[in-house]
C-alpha cells in the first residue's frame, strides 16, 4: 500500500489549488454571463451618463451579444473540463480506477454550487452592478477569445445553413421598443404604473407602427361643403358645424378643390361688411377666394411620419386617399394625438360621451364606427385589429357577410349582438366579455 505521505506530497496540493482556481473562474464567468445578459441596457446608459465607466464599458461589450456569449461559453467549457479533468486525474491517483466516479460526483456537486447557482444567484440580484464591476476583464477575454470565437460563429452558421436556418449577424438581439413595453405592462400589473399612463406611452411606441388608414375619419363621415351652393347657406352650415376646417367640393364629393377655415371666411364676410356697408356682403362672398389648397396624403403613411409632416408644414387637416387617388377620408393632428392621450373633447363636441358604461348585463352599446383600439384602449380588452380596424369591421370580417339588426356572434371570447343597421353599415353594437369556462365537478 502507497505511503498515505507520498499521496499527500506537492504535486497533490497544486492540483488541489488548481482545481478550486479553475472553479472559482468558473463562477466568475457563470456570474459575468447572467449579469451581462440580465442588465438592463437603458439602466446601464444611466449609470454611464452619471460617470460610471464600468457601465460605460458594459455597454460596448453587450453591442455584440453572440460575440461576448461565445467567448464566455467557450472560456467557461474550457475551465470547467480542465477542472474535471484534473480532478479525475486526483481522485484516481487517491483511489484507484473507483476514483473516476468519485470525482465526476464530487467536481458536479462542487461546479452546481459554487461554479453556476452560487454566482449566477448573485450575479441577477444585481445586475447591472455586476456587470459594471466583470465588464473590463470580459471584456479583456473577449478580445484575446475573438479570433477562435469567429472560427466557432462561422462553424456554426455553416451547420445551420445546411439546416435551412439563416442567420443575420447585423441583427439585434434585443428591441428597445419591446423591452419598454414589457416592462409597463409588468409595472401596470404589479400596480406601479397606471392604465392612463402605460397607454398614454404604449401609443406614443406605436406611432411608427400604425398607419393613416387606421385612424382617420371615413369619407362617409366628413362634413363638406358644395362650392356651388349659394354664399348664404355655405356661411350658415358654417356657423352651425361644430368644426373649423371643412373640405371644399364642386359636382361631386370626390372632387375637394379646397378647404376653408372658419376664421377666415368669417374675416372675409367682415372685410365685405366693412367695404359696403349698404349691400348685402354675404352675397358678395367668394368661397374659394379665402379656401386654402387641400392638402393630401396617402393612406400608408405612419402617423409618427404624417406628425412631424403636419408640425413642419403647420397645418393641423389632410385628406387621405388611396394608391389610386379616390377619397378615402380625412384625419387631423389631434386624431394622431389622441392615439397618445386619450380622447379629447371640448365644448363644442357634439358627438356622445366616448365613456362606456354596461348595462346590468354587462353590455358596453358601442358605436359601429368605433376603433377596436379605443375600445381595447377604455376597457382594458384585447380584441385583434390586425384584420379589421373597427367594431363594426371585425363582425363583418368574422361574419363574413354584413348581419342583420338582433344577430349575435361569439369570438375570441366576446359577445357581440348588432342592434342597429343603417343600409350596408352597423351602426351600434352590444359587447361583452365572456366568462372563461371552467371545469365542473359533482
Amino acid at each position: 500500500m502507497d505511503d498515505p505521505s507520498s499521496m499527500f506530497d506537492a504535486a497533490f496540493w497544486m492540483t488541489s489549488a488548481a482545481i478550486c482556481v479553475l472553479l472559482m473562474m468558473s463562477g466568475f464567468f457563470s456570474g459575468s454571463e447572467t449579469a451581462l445578459t440580465a442588465a438592463s441596457r437603458a439602466k446601464l446608459k444611466s449609470r454611464s451618463d452619471k460617470g460610471d465607466a464600468g457601465a460605460e464599458v458594459a455597454l460596448k461589450v453587450t453591442a455584440d451579444n453572440e460575440r461576448l456569449i461565445g467567448a464566455i461559453l467557450l472560456g467557461n467549457n474550457v475551465v470547467n473540463i480542465l477542472s474535471a479533468s484534473l480532478a479525475t486525474a486526483l481522485f484516481t491517483r487517491l483511489l484507484g480506477s473507483s476514483g473516476v466516479a468519485i470525482a465526476t460526483l464530487v467536481m458536479t456537486i462542487l461546479v452546481l454550487i459554487f461554479s453556476e447557482v452560487m454566482p449566477k444567484t448573485y450575479a441577477i440580484s444585481a445586475p447591472e452592478t455586476v456587470a459594471s464591476t466583470v465588464a473590463r476583464p470580459i471584456r479583456w477575454v473577449t478580445l484575446a477569445l475573438s479570433p477562435i470565437v469567429a472560427v466557432v460563429r462561422l462553424i456554426v452558421r455553416a451547420i445551420l445553413s445546411l439546416f435551412g436556418l439563416k442567420t443575420d449577424p447585423e441583427s439585434n438581439m434585443f428591441s428597445v421598443r419591446d423591452e419598454i413595453a414589457g416592462a409597463l405592462s409588468i409595472g401596470h400589473a404589479a400596480g406601479e404604473v397606471h392604465k392612463e399612463d402605460r397607454d398614454r406611452l404604449l401609443g406614443a411606441l406605436d406611432l411608427g407602427n400604425r398607419t393613416v388608414e387606421e385612424i382617420m375619419r371615413h369619407r362617409s363621415g366628413i362634413e363638406m361643403i358644395n362650392a356651388d351652393l349659394p354664399p348664404s347657406e355655405i356661411l350658415d352650415q358654417v356657423l352651425h358645424s361644430p368644426h373649423t376646417r371643412l373640405p371644399v367640393y364642386k359636382e361631386e364629393r370626390e372632387n375637394v378643390v379646397g378647404v376653408v377655415h372658419t376664421k377666415d371666411l368669417l374675416r372675409a364676410v367682415n372685410k365685405a361688411a366693412r367695404e359696403t356697408p349698404d349691400r348685402d356682403a354675404v352675397q358678395d362672398l367668394d368661397l374659394m377666394s379665402v379656401a386654402m389648397k387641400p392638402y393630401f396624403v396617402p393612406d400608408t403613411t405612419a402617423l409618427d411620419e404624417q406628425m412631424r409632416e403636419f408640425l413642419k408644414r403647420r397645418t393641423h387637416f389632410a385628406l387621405v386617399v388611396d394608391e389610386y387617388g379616390t377619397l378615402r377620408g380625412l384625419i387631423t393632428l389631434e386624431d394622431i394625438l389622441e392615439e397618445i392621450v386619450g380622447e379629447i373633447a371640448d365644448e363644442h363636441d357634439t358627438e356622445d360621451d366616448q365613456t362606456l358604461i354596461p348595462n346590468a348585463q354587462g353590455d358596453y352599446t358601442v358605436d359601429g364606427g368605433m376603433t377596436i383600439r379605443d375600445l381595447n384602449r377604455q376597457l382594458d380588452w384585447t380584441l385583434p385589429d390586425d384584420e379589421a380596424n373597427t367594431v363594426a369591421g371585425l363582425v363583418i370580417h368574422m361574419a363574413q357577410s354584413i348581419p342583420d339588426a338582433g344577430q349575435v356572434f361569439s369570438f375570441h371570447g366576446y359577445r357581440f349582438e348588432v342592434v342597429t343597421r343603417r343600409e350596408n353599415r352597423i351602426t351600434r353594437l352590444r359587447v361583452r366579455r365572456l366568462a372563461p369556462l371552467t371545469a365542473s365537478r359533482d
